[in-house]
């Protein structure tokens, strides 16, 4: 009897034990999830259900601590997850991640696919040897001939919503010094996909006063955003030097090497950076990228 009483009873502590009982009932009311009844998880925890809005405004006042607990801990797991690869996915050829150096991978503005220097070197390799017209390497269309061509190719891109199109775009205004145009295609590429590079772009918006006003908290929201993605120069900024390092971004590496040799860097934290780095740097590495930096080297 005890048992069925601490199973259905309406306070809600939020503890292991009963977390059986918040999947199955109301934390306010104990009113049962069955066919008619719906249950809602918290947003902020997902730790109990409510049956209504009004039962989640009561029960505030008790679930406000655990809540808050709890959210603070997911947000810490999402903020240390080591992603695989790069915030910039793969290269949409060879599959493998892109670098994070962006000198190692070009963006096709034909069809606004970011694609590394390899398979791109590939492409030109093969159109020599064929004596073929110069193709890009994914789609295979001809490149624009003119800053104006491309300049449309990626409106076309922006209008059906491509979110690199739109981050592009909205990069290309800041650069232009059109501030107001980038913000507002750098916000609707962040809101769209998430997309981490606008997250970064708009932090640093931000944090220099350039078409906004200067805000911290939205310079802190926008590159945690961006760091939780993966995103390399947000992390540093957010001082997460060993998770960048980890990912393959070498000057955080060069500053957790230099906190090494102050004496403020463990070195078994240096040392599991170090092993990060050159994993990441070996998952991108084929023998066409190889190749291609060797070309440059030449030229």
């Amino acid at each position: 009897m005890a048992e069925a009483r601490r199973f259905f009873s309406t306070d809600t502590s939020d503890t292991p034990d009963n977390t059986l009982e918040g999947d199955l009932c109301c934390a306010s009311c104990g009113i049962v999830k069955v066919d008619e009844v719906q249950l809602s998880k918290c947003p902020s925890c997902d730790l109990v259900q409510y049956c209504s809005i009004e039962c989640q405004r009561e029960h505030k006042p008790q679930h406000k601590q655990a809540c808050e607990k709890r959210a603070t801990e997911l947000r810490e797991e999402m903020f240390f997850k080591q992603h695989e690869g790069s915030h910039l996915g793969d290269c949409p050829i060879c599959l493998l991640p892109l670098p994070l150096d962006c000198r190692k991978s070009r963006i096709m503005s034909c069809c606004y696919k970011q694609v590394c220097n390899g398979c791109a070197y590939a492409n030109d390799i093969r159109e020599l040897k064929e004596s073929l017209e110069h193709t890009c390497p994914f789609c295979r269309r001809p490149f624009p001939r003119s800053e104006a061509a491309a300049n449309m190719n990626v409106m076309k891109r922006v209008k059906v919503n491509d979110p690199a199109a739109i981050r592009g775009k909205g990069t290309q205004c800041y650069e232009q010094g059109d501030y107001v145009s980038a913000f507002a295609y750098l916000t609707r590429a962040a809101k769209a996909v998430d997309d981490a590079d606008a997250h970064d772009q708009l932090g640093n918006m931000y944090s220099k006063g350039k078409g906004v006003e200067k805000d911290t908290n939205k310079v802190v929201y926008h590159w945690e955003q961006a760091a939780i993605r993966g995103h390399p120069i947000s992390r540093y900024n957010l001082v997460l030097l060993f998770l960048t390092s980890c990912i393959g971004h070498d000057p955080s590496l060069e500053r957790l090497k230099f906190g090494y040799m102050r004496g403020y860097v463990e070195k078994d934290d240096f040392a599991a950076a170090l092993r990060g780095h050159q994993s990441a740097l070996d998952a991108a590495k084929s023998p066409q990228r190889e190749a291609a930096d060797t070309a440059k080297l030449d030229d």
